[in-house]
């Protein structure tokens, strides 16, 4: 449910359709997209920490997005939503490469 709401406030965002839906599902993908991508990284983490290291990150990668674009002169929604949509696409493709390479660090158990 989650992946479809995301899904369709991306659309809806780089469509430029008008829905007052737009507004609510793009605000959640933009944080729950790399917040996913963060979270899936941060796997050894207890849940509590990893819900706030994933949202803290997910900040992050958007005021870093929109803060690069204004300073380049080059902001738009359609734009923010696509790098964003990219960077949490090569953190979460990044995981997945290190998982199936089998190089995640292991929990020890004493």
């Amino acid at each position: 449910m989650a992946v479809a709401v995301g899904a369709v406030g991306a659309m809806l965002a780089l469509t430029d359709i008008d829905s007052p839906l737009r507004g609510p599902f793009t605000l959640f993908f933009l944080l729950a997209a790399p917040g996913g991508a963060i979270g899936a990284a941060l796997r050894g983490l207890e849940p509590w920490g990893r819900i706030v290291a994933s949202v803290s990150g997910a900040v992050a990668v958007n005021l870093l997005v929109a803060q690069a674009m204004l300073a380049l002169h080059m902001w738009s929604v359609r734009g923010g939503v696509a790098a964003v949509t990219v960077i949490g696409s090569l953190i979460f493709l990044l995981v997945l490469v290190r998982r199936l390479r089998g190089r995640t660090p292991r929990r020890r158990t004493s």
